[in-house]
Protein backbone atom coordinates (compact mmCIF):
# COMPACT_ATOMS: atom_id res chain seq x y z
CA UNK A 1 0.00 0.00 0.00
CA UNK A 2 2.53 2.30 0.17
CA UNK A 3 2.38 5.62 -2.26
CA UNK A 4 -0.99 4.79 -2.70
CA UNK A 5 -3.12 5.30 0.77
CA UNK A 6 -4.88 8.42 -0.37
CA UNK A 7 -6.21 10.82 -3.22
CA UNK A 8 -4.44 13.57 -3.76
CA UNK A 9 -0.06 14.13 -4.46
CA UNK A 10 2.29 14.37 -1.64
CA UNK A 11 2.45 18.24 -0.84
CA UNK A 12 5.73 19.82 -2.04
CA UNK A 13 7.26 22.95 -0.91
CA UNK A 14 8.08 25.60 -3.07
CA UNK A 15 11.21 27.60 -2.74
CA UNK A 16 11.18 31.19 -4.20
CA UNK A 17 14.83 32.93 -4.25
CA UNK A 18 14.20 37.08 -3.68
CA UNK A 19 16.71 39.40 -5.60
CA UNK A 20 17.42 42.93 -6.12
CA UNK A 21 15.24 43.54 -9.14
CA UNK A 22 17.38 46.89 -10.22
CA UNK A 23 19.91 45.76 -13.77
CA UNK A 24 22.59 47.08 -14.56
CA UNK A 25 25.21 45.25 -11.98
CA UNK A 26 23.18 45.08 -8.71
CA UNK A 27 21.47 42.26 -9.59
CA UNK A 28 23.46 40.25 -11.88
CA UNK A 29 26.20 40.08 -8.74
CA UNK A 30 23.44 38.67 -6.87
CA UNK A 31 22.12 35.92 -9.27
CA UNK A 32 24.44 32.91 -8.11
CA UNK A 33 24.31 33.49 -4.38
CA UNK A 34 20.58 33.98 -4.33
CA UNK A 35 19.90 30.65 -6.12
CA UNK A 36 22.66 28.93 -4.11
CA UNK A 37 20.80 29.50 -1.03
CA UNK A 38 17.58 28.44 -2.72
CA UNK A 39 19.12 25.11 -3.62
CA UNK A 40 20.91 24.33 -0.29
CA UNK A 41 17.54 24.48 1.32
CA UNK A 42 15.81 22.48 -1.22
CA UNK A 43 18.94 19.58 -0.64
CA UNK A 44 18.41 19.79 3.06
CA UNK A 45 15.31 19.38 3.15
CA UNK A 46 14.98 16.50 0.48
CA UNK A 47 17.59 15.14 2.50
CA UNK A 48 16.21 14.91 5.86
CA UNK A 49 12.52 15.34 5.57
CA UNK A 50 9.76 12.23 4.63
CA UNK A 51 6.63 11.83 4.26
CA UNK A 52 4.64 9.49 6.14
CA UNK A 53 4.89 6.95 3.55
CA UNK A 54 8.81 7.35 3.32
CA UNK A 55 9.31 9.14 0.02
CA UNK A 56 11.59 12.41 0.37
CA UNK A 57 9.74 15.29 0.46
CA UNK A 58 10.43 17.43 -2.76
CA UNK A 59 10.98 20.98 -3.84
CA UNK A 60 10.02 23.05 -6.48
CA UNK A 61 12.72 26.12 -6.86
CA UNK A 62 11.37 28.89 -9.18
CA UNK A 63 12.51 29.37 -12.43
CA UNK A 64 14.50 32.14 -11.78
CA UNK A 65 14.78 34.42 -9.12
CA UNK A 66 12.53 36.57 -7.82
CA UNK A 67 12.71 40.44 -8.77
CA UNK A 68 9.61 42.07 -8.87
CA UNK A 69 5.79 41.28 -9.20
CA UNK A 70 5.81 39.47 -12.55
CA UNK A 71 8.65 36.86 -11.76
CA UNK A 72 6.14 36.40 -8.80
CA UNK A 73 3.28 35.44 -10.20
CA UNK A 74 5.59 33.15 -12.58
CA UNK A 75 6.60 31.67 -9.39
CA UNK A 76 3.32 30.96 -8.30
CA UNK A 77 1.91 29.81 -11.37
CA UNK A 78 4.64 26.98 -11.37
CA UNK A 79 3.96 25.92 -7.46
CA UNK A 80 0.32 25.58 -8.29
CA UNK A 81 0.88 23.11 -11.19
CA UNK A 82 3.47 21.17 -9.45
CA UNK A 83 1.60 20.49 -6.32
CA UNK A 84 3.49 23.04 -3.73
CA UNK A 85 1.68 23.18 -0.16
CA UNK A 86 4.55 24.87 1.43
CA UNK A 87 6.67 28.09 0.82
CA UNK A 88 9.72 29.10 1.31
CA UNK A 89 11.10 32.68 0.41
CA UNK A 90 15.05 33.39 1.00
CA UNK A 91 17.19 36.10 0.09
CA UNK A 92 20.37 37.34 0.91
CA UNK A 93 19.97 41.38 0.01
CA UNK A 94 17.59 43.93 0.03
CA UNK A 95 14.45 43.13 -2.29
CA UNK A 96 10.93 45.32 -3.56
CA UNK A 97 9.31 43.42 -0.15
CA UNK A 98 5.64 44.14 -1.31
CA UNK A 99 6.12 43.38 -4.85
CA UNK A 100 8.11 40.04 -4.29
CA UNK A 101 5.91 38.34 -1.56
CA UNK A 102 3.54 35.51 -1.93
CA UNK A 103 0.06 36.24 -1.93
CA UNK A 104 -1.43 32.96 -1.19
CA UNK A 105 -3.39 33.20 2.27
CA UNK A 106 -3.73 29.63 3.16
CA UNK A 107 -0.01 28.50 1.80
CA UNK A 108 2.34 28.25 5.11
CA UNK A 109 4.82 30.49 4.43
CA UNK A 110 8.07 31.81 5.70
CA UNK A 111 10.88 33.85 5.01
CA UNK A 112 14.71 33.40 5.55
CA UNK A 113 17.14 36.36 5.25
CA UNK A 114 21.18 35.90 5.37
CA UNK A 115 22.48 37.45 7.63
CA UNK A 116 25.20 39.42 6.44
CA UNK A 117 26.94 42.78 6.54
CA UNK A 118 27.41 43.00 2.84
CA UNK A 119 23.66 43.16 1.57
CA UNK A 120 21.65 43.46 4.03
CA UNK A 121 18.66 40.27 4.12
CA UNK A 122 17.58 41.13 7.35
CA UNK A 123 16.48 44.82 6.53
CA UNK A 124 14.25 42.72 3.04
CA UNK A 125 13.12 40.47 6.20
CA UNK A 126 11.95 43.17 8.37
CA UNK A 127 10.27 44.86 5.35
CA UNK A 128 8.59 41.71 4.13
CA UNK A 129 7.35 40.37 7.55
CA UNK A 130 5.61 43.97 7.70
CA UNK A 131 4.01 43.67 4.11
CA UNK A 132 2.48 40.30 5.41
CA UNK A 133 1.15 41.68 8.27
CA UNK A 134 -0.42 44.49 7.15
CA UNK A 135 -1.94 41.67 4.28
CA UNK A 136 -2.87 39.77 7.09
CA UNK A 137 -1.15 36.74 5.72
CA UNK A 138 1.15 35.63 8.78
CA UNK A 139 4.93 34.35 7.97
CA UNK A 140 7.28 32.87 10.04
CA UNK A 141 10.74 35.00 9.98
CA UNK A 142 14.06 33.16 10.16
CA UNK A 143 17.06 34.69 10.57
CA UNK A 144 20.13 33.57 12.04
CA UNK A 145 21.71 35.05 15.11
CA UNK A 146 25.45 35.47 14.27
CA UNK A 147 26.97 37.31 10.94
CA UNK A 148 27.53 35.64 7.97
CA UNK A 149 30.70 35.90 5.34
CA UNK A 150 28.96 36.56 2.27
CA UNK A 151 31.22 33.45 0.65
CA UNK A 152 30.03 31.21 3.25
CA UNK A 153 26.70 29.59 1.75
CA UNK A 154 26.54 26.87 4.74
CA UNK A 155 23.54 27.26 6.68
CA UNK A 156 23.94 27.95 10.36
CA UNK A 157 23.00 25.17 12.92
CA UNK A 158 19.89 27.65 14.64
CA UNK A 159 18.72 28.47 11.03
CA UNK A 160 18.74 25.26 9.86
CA UNK A 161 16.32 23.98 13.02
CA UNK A 162 13.93 26.93 12.46
CA UNK A 163 13.73 25.81 8.66
CA UNK A 164 13.43 22.67 9.49
CA UNK A 165 10.47 23.34 12.06
CA UNK A 166 8.73 25.04 9.49
CA UNK A 167 8.58 22.82 6.74
CA UNK A 168 7.37 19.82 9.52
CA UNK A 169 4.81 21.88 9.97
CA UNK A 170 4.08 23.06 6.82
CA UNK A 171 4.04 19.68 5.52
CA UNK A 172 1.36 18.20 8.02
CA UNK A 173 -0.94 21.33 7.21
CA UNK A 174 -0.73 20.52 3.52
CA UNK A 175 -0.99 16.99 3.84
CA UNK A 176 -4.58 17.25 6.08
CA UNK A 177 -5.49 19.46 3.45
CA UNK A 178 -8.69 18.00 1.35
CA UNK A 179 -8.54 14.44 3.16
CA UNK A 180 -11.49 12.81 5.43
CA UNK A 181 -11.84 12.16 8.84
CA UNK A 182 -13.94 9.02 9.07
CA UNK A 183 -16.70 8.21 12.20
CA UNK A 184 -17.55 4.29 11.90
CA UNK A 185 -20.84 4.52 13.85
CA UNK A 186 -21.69 7.56 16.14
CA UNK A 187 -21.05 8.87 19.53
CA UNK A 188 -19.40 6.74 22.26
CA UNK A 189 -20.74 6.27 25.82
CA UNK A 190 -21.52 10.24 26.03
CA UNK A 191 -17.77 11.79 25.09
CA UNK A 192 -18.12 14.77 23.88
CA UNK A 193 -14.71 14.48 21.82
CA UNK A 194 -16.40 11.47 19.64
CA UNK A 195 -19.14 14.06 18.57
CA UNK A 196 -17.25 15.23 15.47
CA UNK A 197 -17.65 19.11 14.70
CA UNK A 198 -17.37 19.59 10.88
CA UNK A 199 -16.83 23.37 10.89
CA UNK A 200 -13.75 22.53 12.93
CA UNK A 201 -12.52 19.98 10.51
CA UNK A 202 -13.42 22.08 7.56
CA UNK A 203 -12.05 25.29 8.84
CA UNK A 204 -9.13 24.64 11.10
CA UNK A 205 -7.99 21.52 9.13
CA UNK A 206 -9.19 21.89 5.61
CA UNK A 207 -10.59 18.60 6.00
CA UNK A 208 -14.11 16.89 5.46
CA UNK A 209 -16.31 14.53 7.72
CA UNK A 210 -17.30 11.08 6.16
CA UNK A 211 -19.94 9.16 8.55
CA UNK A 212 -20.46 5.29 8.36
CA UNK A 213 -23.15 3.37 10.46
CA UNK A 214 -21.20 0.26 12.75
CA UNK A 215 -24.09 -1.87 10.78
CA UNK A 216 -22.19 -1.24 7.79
CA UNK A 217 -19.18 -3.67 9.40
CA UNK A 218 -21.94 -6.94 9.87
CA UNK A 219 -22.67 -6.37 6.40
CA UNK A 220 -19.29 -6.58 4.95
CA UNK A 221 -19.07 -9.36 7.12
CA UNK A 222 -21.93 -11.25 5.91
CA UNK A 223 -21.78 -11.12 2.37
CA UNK A 224 -18.19 -11.31 2.22
CA UNK A 225 -17.30 -7.94 1.37
CA UNK A 226 -13.34 -8.09 2.05
CA UNK A 227 -10.57 -9.71 0.49
CA UNK A 228 -11.02 -13.26 1.38
CA UNK A 229 -7.11 -14.57 0.17
CA UNK A 230 -6.35 -11.41 2.37
CA UNK A 231 -8.62 -12.73 5.56
CA UNK A 232 -6.56 -16.47 5.08
CA UNK A 233 -3.03 -14.76 5.33
CA UNK A 234 -4.02 -12.41 7.86
CA UNK A 235 -5.41 -15.58 9.81
CA UNK A 236 -2.41 -17.75 9.97
CA UNK A 237 -0.74 -15.03 10.57
CA UNK A 238 -2.38 -13.99 13.87
CA UNK A 239 -2.75 -17.52 15.06
CA UNK A 240 0.76 -17.48 14.73
CA UNK A 241 1.74 -14.21 16.41
CA UNK A 242 -1.37 -13.10 18.30
CA UNK A 243 -3.31 -15.99 19.20
CA UNK A 244 -0.68 -18.01 20.67
CA UNK A 245 -0.07 -15.23 22.82
CA UNK A 246 -3.60 -15.60 24.55
CA UNK A 247 -3.75 -14.32 27.90
CA UNK A 248 -5.64 -15.66 30.75
CA UNK A 249 -9.40 -15.37 30.71
CA UNK A 250 -10.06 -13.11 33.96
CA UNK A 251 -14.12 -13.18 33.26
CA UNK A 252 -16.32 -15.08 35.81
CA UNK A 253 -17.02 -18.20 34.91
CA UNK A 254 -20.21 -17.39 34.01
CA UNK A 255 -19.46 -15.02 31.14
CA UNK A 256 -16.47 -17.36 30.42
CA UNK A 257 -16.59 -18.31 26.15
CA UNK A 258 -16.03 -21.89 25.01
CA UNK A 259 -13.28 -22.66 22.96
CA UNK A 260 -14.93 -22.64 19.74
CA UNK A 261 -16.73 -19.39 20.36
CA UNK A 262 -13.50 -17.63 21.03
CA UNK A 263 -11.90 -18.42 17.88
CA UNK A 264 -14.98 -17.13 16.18
CA UNK A 265 -14.26 -14.10 17.56
CA UNK A 266 -10.50 -14.20 16.62
CA UNK A 267 -12.10 -14.57 12.95
CA UNK A 268 -14.66 -11.71 13.25
CA UNK A 269 -11.60 -9.37 14.50
CA UNK A 270 -9.47 -10.04 12.35
CA UNK A 271 -12.22 -9.40 9.35
CA UNK A 272 -13.43 -6.25 11.06
CA UNK A 273 -8.93 -4.97 10.91
CA UNK A 274 -9.65 -5.67 6.89
CA UNK A 275 -12.78 -3.56 6.39
CA UNK A 276 -12.03 -0.62 8.39
CA UNK A 277 -8.77 -0.51 6.85
CA UNK A 278 -10.97 -0.66 3.68
CA UNK A 279 -13.34 1.74 4.48
CA UNK A 280 -10.60 4.43 5.09
CA UNK A 281 -8.56 4.29 2.11
CA UNK A 282 -10.52 1.35 0.28
CA UNK A 283 -8.95 -1.68 -1.87
CA UNK A 284 -9.21 -2.37 -5.86
CA UNK A 285 -9.41 -5.97 -4.93
CA UNK A 286 -13.27 -5.38 -3.68
CA UNK A 287 -14.06 -4.32 -7.04
CA UNK A 288 -12.31 -7.51 -8.84
CA UNK A 289 -14.69 -8.92 -6.32
CA UNK A 290 -18.12 -6.83 -8.07
CA UNK A 291 -17.87 -4.00 -5.06
CA UNK A 292 -16.97 -1.02 -6.86
CA UNK A 293 -18.40 1.51 -4.86
CA UNK A 294 -16.99 -0.21 -1.64
CA UNK A 295 -13.52 -0.58 -3.31
CA UNK A 296 -13.47 3.67 -2.98
CA UNK A 297 -13.08 4.15 0.94
CA UNK A 298 -13.56 7.27 2.24
CA UNK A 299 -9.98 9.00 1.73
CA UNK A 300 -9.40 9.18 4.97
CA UNK A 301 -6.16 10.30 6.95
CA UNK A 302 -7.47 9.27 9.79
CA UNK A 303 -10.89 7.75 11.64
CA UNK A 304 -12.57 6.23 14.62
CA UNK A 305 -14.67 3.36 16.01
CA UNK A 306 -17.62 3.69 18.50
CA UNK A 307 -17.77 0.95 19.93
CA UNK A 308 -18.92 1.00 23.27
CA UNK A 309 -22.28 0.69 23.86
CA UNK A 310 -24.44 -0.55 21.26
CA UNK A 311 -21.60 -2.41 18.91
CA UNK A 312 -19.79 -3.99 21.46
CA UNK A 313 -22.65 -4.94 23.59
CA UNK A 314 -23.75 -7.52 20.55
CA UNK A 315 -20.37 -8.13 18.97
CA UNK A 316 -16.79 -8.33 19.98
CA UNK A 317 -15.05 -4.67 20.66
CA UNK A 318 -12.23 -3.13 18.24
CA UNK A 319 -9.74 -3.53 20.84
CA UNK A 320 -7.50 -5.70 18.25
CA UNK A 321 -8.50 -3.66 15.31
CA UNK A 322 -7.23 -0.08 17.01
CA UNK A 323 -4.29 -1.88 17.74
CA UNK A 324 -3.25 -3.47 14.84
CA UNK A 325 -3.73 -0.31 12.78
CA UNK A 326 -2.03 2.02 15.10
CA UNK A 327 0.93 -0.45 14.71
CA UNK A 328 3.89 0.15 12.32
CA UNK A 329 3.04 -3.71 10.72
CA UNK A 330 0.50 -6.64 10.38
CA UNK A 331 0.24 -10.09 7.87
CA UNK A 332 1.61 -7.42 5.08
CA UNK A 333 4.56 -6.81 6.76
CA UNK A 334 6.30 -3.06 8.22
CA UNK A 335 3.94 -0.37 7.03
CA UNK A 336 2.71 3.30 7.84
CA UNK A 337 0.68 3.54 10.83
CA UNK A 338 -2.98 4.31 10.36
CA UNK A 339 -4.23 6.84 12.78
CA UNK A 340 -7.24 5.37 14.61
CA UNK A 341 -9.14 6.44 17.38
CA UNK A 342 -10.55 4.22 20.16
CA UNK A 343 -14.71 5.43 21.29
CA UNK A 344 -14.42 6.98 17.49
CA UNK A 345 -12.53 10.35 19.66
CA UNK A 346 -12.58 12.81 16.95
CA UNK A 347 -9.81 15.28 18.61
CA UNK A 348 -7.68 12.85 20.26
CA UNK A 349 -7.60 11.59 16.85
CA UNK A 350 -6.66 14.73 15.19
CA UNK A 351 -3.99 15.06 18.82
CA UNK A 352 -2.40 11.57 17.39
CA UNK A 353 -2.71 12.90 13.55
CA UNK A 354 -0.55 16.17 14.43
CA UNK A 355 1.95 13.97 15.92
CA UNK A 356 1.92 11.15 13.22
CA UNK A 357 2.31 14.00 10.90
CA UNK A 358 5.43 15.48 12.48
CA UNK A 359 6.95 12.05 13.40
CA UNK A 360 5.72 9.70 10.70
CA UNK A 361 5.58 7.73 14.17
CA UNK A 362 3.02 5.30 15.46
CA UNK A 363 1.04 7.20 17.95
CA UNK A 364 -0.34 5.67 21.46
CA UNK A 365 -3.78 6.35 22.38
CA UNK A 366 -4.85 6.62 26.13
CA UNK A 367 -7.14 7.45 28.64
CA UNK A 368 -5.38 9.91 30.95
CA UNK A 369 -6.25 8.09 33.77
CA UNK A 370 -4.22 8.11 37.44
CA UNK A 371 -2.36 10.36 39.38
CA UNK A 372 -0.12 8.33 41.64
CA UNK A 373 1.35 10.65 44.00
CA UNK A 374 4.77 9.48 46.15
CA UNK A 375 2.68 8.96 49.49
CA UNK A 376 -0.16 7.41 47.78
CA UNK A 377 2.57 4.72 45.94
CA UNK A 378 4.50 4.39 49.32
CA UNK A 379 0.90 4.55 51.24
CA UNK A 380 -0.28 1.49 48.89
CA UNK A 381 3.05 -0.94 48.11
CA UNK A 382 5.84 0.02 50.85
CA UNK A 383 7.86 1.30 48.13
CA UNK A 384 9.30 4.52 47.22
CA UNK A 385 9.55 6.20 44.23
CA UNK A 386 12.88 6.77 42.42
CA UNK A 387 14.55 8.68 39.41
CA UNK A 388 12.39 10.40 37.12
CA UNK A 389 9.12 9.02 38.76
CA UNK A 390 10.63 10.42 41.72
CA UNK A 391 7.46 13.27 42.25
CA UNK A 392 4.48 10.85 40.99
CA UNK A 393 3.26 9.87 37.05
CA UNK A 394 0.36 9.25 35.68
CA UNK A 395 -1.23 6.36 34.52
CA UNK A 396 -2.33 5.83 30.72
CA UNK A 397 -3.98 2.91 30.42
CA UNK A 398 -6.56 2.58 27.26
CA UNK A 399 -9.48 0.48 27.90
CA UNK A 400 -7.59 -2.59 25.34
CA UNK A 401 -6.13 -0.95 23.13
CA UNK A 402 -2.85 0.49 21.80
CA UNK A 403 0.02 0.39 19.10
CA UNK A 404 2.46 -2.31 19.61
CA UNK A 405 5.00 0.03 18.87
CA UNK A 406 4.07 1.72 22.45
CA UNK A 407 6.24 -1.63 23.92
CA UNK A 408 8.77 0.00 23.21
CA UNK A 409 10.36 -2.94 22.08
CA UNK A 410 12.12 -1.16 18.95
CA UNK A 411 15.74 0.28 19.79
CA UNK A 412 18.28 2.93 18.75
CA UNK A 413 21.92 3.27 20.52
CA UNK A 414 20.46 0.73 22.71
CA UNK A 415 17.64 2.74 23.96
CA UNK A 416 13.91 2.25 23.83
CA UNK A 417 12.46 4.08 20.95
CA UNK A 418 9.19 4.38 18.55
CA UNK A 419 10.72 4.66 14.78
CA UNK A 420 9.44 5.66 11.45
CA UNK A 421 8.55 1.83 9.97
CA UNK A 422 11.28 2.09 7.46
CA UNK A 423 13.57 1.92 10.29
CA UNK A 424 12.06 -0.97 12.12
CA UNK A 425 13.66 -4.56 11.52
CA UNK A 426 11.75 -7.90 11.77
CA UNK A 427 13.25 -8.86 14.81
CA UNK A 428 12.08 -5.32 16.64
CA UNK A 429 8.25 -6.30 15.46
CA UNK A 430 8.49 -10.24 16.64
CA UNK A 431 10.03 -8.46 19.60
CA UNK A 432 6.77 -5.93 20.05
CA UNK A 433 4.09 -9.02 18.90
CA UNK A 434 6.26 -11.74 21.53
CA UNK A 435 5.39 -9.41 24.59
CA UNK A 436 1.87 -8.56 23.99
CA UNK A 437 -0.18 -10.59 25.10
CA UNK A 438 -3.96 -11.07 23.87
CA UNK A 439 -6.58 -11.26 26.74
CA UNK A 440 -10.62 -11.98 26.42
CA UNK A 441 -12.05 -8.44 26.99
CA UNK A 442 -14.11 -8.26 30.12
CA UNK A 443 -17.47 -9.66 29.04
CA UNK A 444 -18.95 -7.24 31.80
CA UNK A 445 -17.43 -3.88 30.12
CA UNK A 446 -17.71 -5.63 26.51
CA UNK A 447 -20.19 -8.12 26.50
CA UNK A 448 -20.15 -9.16 22.94
CA UNK A 449 -16.37 -9.99 23.69
CA UNK A 450 -12.89 -9.16 21.69
CA UNK A 451 -9.62 -9.22 22.56
CA UNK A 452 -7.27 -6.67 24.39
CA UNK A 453 -3.21 -5.86 23.96
CA UNK A 454 -2.08 -6.20 27.23
CA UNK A 455 1.73 -4.51 27.68
CA UNK A 456 3.44 -2.32 29.46
CA UNK A 457 5.73 0.34 28.13
CA UNK A 458 9.19 0.42 28.53
CA UNK A 459 10.80 3.46 30.39
CA UNK A 460 12.81 6.33 29.82
CA UNK A 461 11.38 6.86 26.37
CA UNK A 462 11.48 10.79 25.82
CA UNK A 463 7.43 11.68 24.77
CA UNK A 464 4.93 14.55 24.07
CA UNK A 465 1.32 13.93 25.69
CA UNK A 466 -1.11 16.28 23.81
CA UNK A 467 -4.40 16.72 23.29
CA UNK A 468 -6.92 19.49 21.58
CA UNK A 469 -9.84 20.64 23.43
CA UNK A 470 -12.93 22.53 21.61
CA UNK A 471 -14.10 25.63 24.08
CA UNK A 472 -17.41 27.19 23.35
CA UNK A 473 -16.90 30.96 22.43
CA UNK A 474 -13.08 30.11 22.36
CA UNK A 475 -12.80 27.69 19.44
CA UNK A 476 -9.95 24.71 19.69
CA UNK A 477 -7.04 24.60 22.07
CA UNK A 478 -4.07 22.46 22.26
CA UNK A 479 -2.26 21.17 25.47
CA UNK A 480 1.12 19.58 25.42
CA UNK A 481 3.09 17.95 27.90
CA UNK A 482 6.60 16.72 27.37
CA UNK A 483 8.19 14.09 30.14
CA UNK A 484 9.54 10.42 29.82
CA UNK A 485 8.05 7.20 30.17
CA UNK A 486 9.41 5.40 33.14
CA UNK A 487 9.83 2.08 34.96
CA UNK A 488 8.05 1.08 38.02
CA UNK A 489 9.49 -1.55 40.45
CA UNK A 490 7.52 -4.99 39.68
CA UNK A 491 6.41 -4.74 43.16
CA UNK A 492 4.36 -1.32 42.63
CA UNK A 493 3.51 -1.95 39.56
CA UNK A 494 1.42 -5.18 40.73
CA UNK A 495 0.07 -3.62 42.79
CA UNK A 496 -1.24 -0.11 40.93
CA UNK A 497 -2.13 -3.29 37.93
CA UNK A 498 -4.51 -5.17 40.09
CA UNK A 499 -6.84 -1.84 40.96
CA UNK A 500 -7.76 -1.83 37.73
CA UNK A 501 -8.50 -4.19 34.36
CA UNK A 502 -5.41 -6.47 34.18
CA UNK A 503 -5.86 -7.60 30.94
CA UNK A 504 -5.16 -3.19 29.14
CA UNK A 505 -2.00 -1.97 28.13
CA UNK A 506 -0.44 0.41 30.13
CA UNK A 507 1.95 3.41 30.01
CA UNK A 508 3.46 5.37 33.26
CA UNK A 509 4.18 8.80 31.82
CA UNK A 510 5.99 11.47 34.10
CA UNK A 511 5.92 14.99 32.81
CA UNK A 512 8.63 17.62 32.82
CA UNK A 513 8.25 19.59 35.52
CA UNK A 514 9.13 23.14 35.37
CA UNK A 515 8.43 25.14 39.14
CA UNK A 516 5.51 26.69 38.24
CA UNK A 517 1.78 26.83 36.65
CA UNK A 518 0.49 24.01 35.05
CA UNK A 519 4.16 22.25 35.49
CA UNK A 520 4.67 22.69 39.13
CA UNK A 521 3.86 19.47 39.53
CA UNK A 522 2.61 15.79 38.38
CA UNK A 523 -1.01 16.11 40.11
CA UNK A 524 -1.47 20.11 38.62
CA UNK A 525 -0.67 18.84 34.93
CA UNK A 526 -3.36 15.81 35.87
CA UNK A 527 -5.98 18.06 37.37
CA UNK A 528 -5.78 20.72 34.59
CA UNK A 529 -5.84 18.06 31.29
CA UNK A 530 -8.67 18.53 29.40
CA UNK A 531 -10.11 15.79 28.57
CA UNK A 532 -10.55 11.62 29.68
CA UNK A 533 -8.21 10.87 26.78
CA UNK A 534 -4.34 11.61 25.47
CA UNK A 535 -2.23 11.38 22.23
CA UNK A 536 1.45 9.98 23.24
CA UNK A 537 4.09 10.18 20.57
CA UNK A 538 7.98 9.46 21.08
CA UNK A 539 10.06 12.65 21.07
CA UNK A 540 9.89 15.63 22.45
CA UNK A 541 8.14 17.46 19.58
CA UNK A 542 5.88 20.22 22.07
CA UNK A 543 8.14 23.11 19.93
CA UNK A 544 7.02 21.31 16.29
CA UNK A 545 3.21 21.26 17.92
CA UNK A 546 3.44 24.90 18.62
CA UNK A 547 4.53 25.98 15.20
CA UNK A 548 1.90 23.33 13.81
CA UNK A 549 -1.08 25.14 15.94
CA UNK A 550 0.01 28.51 15.02
CA UNK A 551 -0.19 27.83 11.23
CA UNK A 552 -3.53 26.50 11.97
CA UNK A 553 -4.42 29.52 14.59
CA UNK A 554 -4.97 27.10 17.36
CA UNK A 555 -3.41 28.61 20.66
CA UNK A 556 -1.75 26.63 23.53
CA UNK A 557 -3.50 26.70 26.55
CA UNK A 558 -0.66 24.39 28.58
CA UNK A 559 2.47 23.03 27.47
CA UNK A 560 6.26 22.73 29.04
CA UNK A 561 8.43 23.73 25.92
CA UNK A 562 11.29 26.14 26.82
CA UNK A 563 10.42 29.28 25.51
CA UNK A 564 13.42 29.97 23.42
CA UNK A 565 12.27 26.88 21.35
CA UNK A 566 9.03 28.55 20.78
CA UNK A 567 8.74 29.30 16.44
CA UNK A 568 5.72 31.37 15.34
CA UNK A 569 5.26 34.06 12.90
CA UNK A 570 6.59 37.01 13.24
CA UNK A 571 3.22 38.66 13.46
CA UNK A 572 2.39 37.59 17.16
CA UNK A 573 5.03 39.77 18.09
CA UNK A 574 2.20 42.65 17.16
CA UNK A 575 -0.15 41.28 20.09
CA UNK A 576 2.00 41.78 23.32
CA UNK A 577 4.79 40.52 24.67
CA UNK A 578 3.46 37.79 26.73
CA UNK A 579 4.03 35.03 24.08
CA UNK A 580 0.76 32.60 25.44
CA UNK A 581 -2.00 35.45 25.88
CA UNK A 582 -0.08 37.07 22.25
CA UNK A 583 -0.90 33.39 20.81
CA UNK A 584 -4.57 33.54 21.55
CA UNK A 585 -4.71 37.20 20.52
CA UNK A 586 -3.50 36.59 17.26
CA UNK A 587 -5.36 33.25 16.78
CA UNK A 588 -8.25 35.12 17.86
CA UNK A 589 -7.31 37.78 15.33
CA UNK A 590 -6.51 35.96 12.01
CA UNK A 591 -9.47 33.33 12.56
CA UNK A 592 -9.06 29.95 11.44
CA UNK A 593 -6.75 29.37 8.04
CA UNK A 594 -9.66 27.65 6.02
CA UNK A 595 -12.44 30.25 7.17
Amino acid sequence: MKNSRLIGGKPKIGIRPIIDGRRGGIRESLEDMTMTMAHKVAELYSSVLCHGDGTPVECVIADTTIGGVAEAAMAAEKFRNNGVGVVLSVTPCWCYGFETIDMDGEMPKAIWGFNGTERPGAVYLASALASHTQKGLPTFGIYGRDVQEVTNMEIPEDVREKLLRFARAGIAVATMKGKSYLSIGSVSMGIAGSIPNPDFFQEYLGMRNEYVDASEIERRVQLGIYDHEEFERAMGWTEKYCKSNEGTDFNPEHLVYSREEKDARWEYVVKMTLIFRDMMIGNPKLAEMGFKEEAMGHNAIAAGFQGQRQWTDYKPDGDFSEAILNTSFDWNGIREAFTFATENDTLNCISMLFNHLLTNTAQIFADVRTYWSPNAVERVTGKKLEGKAANGFIHLINSGSCTLDGTGCQTRDGKPVMKPFWEITEEEVETCLAVTKWHPASREYMRGGGYSSQFVTRGEMPVTMCRLNLVKGQGPVLQIAEGWTVNLDEDVFKAINERTDRTWPSTFFAPRLTGKGYFRDVYTVMNNWGANHGAISYGHIGADLITLASMLRIPICMHNVPEENIFRPSAWSAFGEDMEGSDYRACKNYGPLYK
